[in-house]
């Protein structure tokens, strides 16, 4: 029977299409094999449920009965969401790659019936337009080419299918060096630092992006190799983020970009991943400056979190979306009048000085929120009275239709958010948000956990994980465990940890080394892709090269240290055929050569002022735990050695950066200075 099949799936992507007339299907054998059978080439149509162009091309295509038709009469139409199997949108976006056209979605992709692609595009007009075909003329093509035109089709599918192995194996870098050292980590470091605008921060142009792992890169060459430019770049991108349009700063929170090279006006979707990877920036970067501005993002954005993000049970949403009653930033944008109603005549009138809001507006007609114009934090009393103010016009805001939204849990997205709020708690001291990394990962845990094992689920909603996991997601919640066992010292987490590396190791190795991205029992792919490339959210393999590394440091297991050096070590071809698509595993690569490890060692005030001094800077990567005695730290670490090698009852703090520590310290003040000197060394 033909008919629309999403109408019994959990992702809110596919259900905002189970009504289509298109005779959409998941991604599910049965398609598969109802193409082979009927012998029609494929539609496979990628999008996410925030996705601004993915409403618009459905609306104006899937929404057509005259398009549908075309579509079901040629076609076997599969709708996958990428956020719910990020390995197809992967294979397929790679895909296009291989055409030579930039990504995006939706992301629109025709396959023949073995699945495997031929010929994509992203976004297509119902009718000729934007330099684009219509749709309708491209389905008409598509179709004829398919059939009368067999042996270019197959030749197409041919050629991109072994471009896809290649990539994968990473044939196409042969001849490839060794791993770059930290002098020419801090030769890029310094490069990719200039390429940062110097006015408005972020890399130049439009539209920006926060890009976690270019900025990270960045922070760690300023504090580790001491790059005083690539400091000043992390700190004008994070003020003028901070202050942007980009920021809600009524509610908190970060869309996922600018279409601007000002930060001024955001892609109005907001995503846990960016929330949570710049909490973590940001915290960092706080830890060594004490900014005002970034405690006051953190906090904010952590209460938007918990607020607005946090399900029953613990886990975090996906995300928000765009468009409202089906305008984008509808929910966001503000007319001053409104604003002069709500507040009145002064308090209207200073607020809107204060958030550039004007009569004919900042924005085709409306303002977007923004302190672009003054972007430091006035005094205490004049910023607690525009605190005020905006609770006022929240409070109005939260009248108005929200925004869709996406209660899917991701386990990787959730890592991301249990180790920023574990880190950012411990920081800021705020137990509470301690424990609600902890509520997180007990969720992850139970609900996309095996019983009978160590294995994650992907994706979780209304009672059901719907999808296996993927190699990010068992590093993002790796690091997750890993930042829990370092704050609280329990060790649950860390026996977690250590089964994941496992799971990784037996089901994700890849042959050409590092981890592919599907399990090697994903039998609906036509390729297993591997990479270490930077993409919006942190890239698995680049992630395990530091959590490698730092569980060598908790445990002395040497294994843990092999194997990091050999994930890095599959990535070198691709690595250097392309440096700056890699900053994540060069980032990385500065914990690898060198493995920092600060352990406070006893019980008492003693310890708690020696903790406090060894967070209150900033060491990226850096394991920073604390101990109750010497004999209780891992054998086989210089940690380890160090601590035995200590003949004092006192709480002490010990230091060590690769094989090399330095001499036992009671006193904060000099574990403050050591510090100081070994991150600028």
């Amino acid at each position: 029977m033909t008919r629309n099949r999403l109408d019994q799936s959990t992702s809110p992507y596919l259900l905002q299409h189970k009504d289509n007339p298109v005779h959409w299907w998941p991604w599910v054998p049965d398609a598969l094999e109802t193409a082979k059978r009927e012998g029609k080439p494929i539609l496979l149509s990628i999008g996410y449920a925030a996705c601004h162009w993915c409403h618009v091309m459905a609306h104006e295509s899937f929404e057509s009965e005259d398009i549908a038709a075309l579509m079901n009469e040629h076609f076997i139409n599969i709708k996958v969401d990428r956020e719910e199997r990020p390995d197809i949108d992967h294979i397929y976006m790679s895909a296009l790659h291989a055409l030579g056209e930039h990504g995006g979605w939706p992301l629109t992709m025709f396959l023949t019936p073995d699945a495997k692609p031929f010929w994509g595009g992203t976004y297509f007009p119902p009718t000729d337009r934007y330099g684009r075909p219509g749709f309708p003329r491209v389905l008409r093509e598509i179709a004829r080419i398919f059939h009368d035109v067999p042996d270019k089709v197959a030749s197409n599918a041919t050629a991109i299918l072994g471009h896809l192995e290649q990539v994968a194996q990473g044939r196409e870098t042969a001849g490839a060096r060794e791993l770059p050292d930290l002098r020419l980590v801090a030769d890029v470091v310094g490069k990719l630092a200039s390429v940062v605008d110097p006015i408005h921060g972020g890399i130049q142009g439009a539209p920006k992006f926060p890009q976690f792992s270019f900025f990270w890169l960045l922070w760690t060459g300023a504090m580790r190799l001491g790059d005083a430019t690539a400091r000043q770049a992390v700190l004008t991108t994070l003020t003028h983020i901070c202050q942007g349009g980009i920021y809600d700063h009524l509610a908190g929170g970060f869309a996922r970009y600018s279409v601007d090279e000002r930060w001024l006006v955001p892609h109005f979707e907001k995503m846990l991943y960016d929330n949570a990877l710049l909490v973590s920036l940001m915290t960092e970067v706080w830890r060594e400056t004490k900014d005002p501005l970034l405690e006051v993002r953190v906090r904010e954005t952590v209460g938007w979190l918990l607020e607005d993000m946090r399900l029953p049970g613990g886990a975090f949403a996906s995300s928000y979306d765009a468009d409202s009653e089906g305008e984008e930033g509808k929910y966001y944008v503000w007319q001053r009048a409104e604003i002069m109603e709500i507040l009145g005549a002064d308090d209207g009138t200073l607020f809107c000085e204060a958030y550039d809001v004007t009569a004919g507006g900042n924005f085709e007609g409306s303002n977007i929120l923004n302190r672009l114009m003054q972007p430091e934090l006035g005094d205490a009393a004049d910023e607690q009275h525009l605190a005020a103010l905006r609770a006022r016009l929240l409070a109005r805001r939260r009248e108005r239709v929200a925004p869709g939204f996406d209660d899917k849990v991701l386990a990787d997205w959730n890592g991301y958010a249990i180790a920023a709020l574990a880190r950012a708690g411990r920081a800021f001291e705020e137990p509470t948000w301690v424990q609600a990394a902890e509520a997180a990962f007990a969720f992850i845990r139970r609900e996309l956990g095996n019983v009978d094992g160590p294995l994650l689920g992907h994706s979780w909603r209304e009672g059901r994980c719907t999808t296996s996991g993927v190699a990010s997601d068992y590093a993002a919640m790796i690091e997750a465990a890993i930042a829990l066992h370092e704050v609280t010292g329990a060790a649950e987490p860390l026996a977690h940890a250590r089964a994941w590396v496992d799971v990784l190791e037996d089901r994700f190795k890849h042959e050409a080394g590092g981890y592919a991205q599907s399990d090697r029992e994903a039998a609906d792919l036509i390729v297993r892709m591997r990479s270490a490339r930077d993409d919006a959210t942190p890239n698995a393999n680049a992630i395990m090269v530091g959590a490698l590394v730092r569980l060598f440091s908790m445990t002395g297991e040497p294994t843990y240290l092999e194997r990091a050096r050999s994930v890095a070590e599959a990535f070198v071809g691709e690595l250097w055929v392309n440096v700056s698509a890699h900053t994540g595993l060069l980032a990385a690569l500065v914990e690898l050569e060198q493995p920092a490890h600060i352990v406070v060692v006893g019980q008492g005030e003693g310890a708690d002022r020696l903790l406090r001094a060894a967070v209150e800077g900033s060491f990226p990567g850096a394991v920073v735990q604390r101990a109750p005695d010497v004999q209780s730290l891992a054998r086989g670490t210089a940690i380890g050695e160090a601590g035995r090698q200590s003949e004092t009852s006192s709480a002490i703090a010990l230091v060590c950066v690769g094989p090399t520590c330095a001499p036992a310290t009671t006193s904060p003040q000099a574990l403050s200075e050591l510090l100081s000197r070994l991150r600028r060394g």
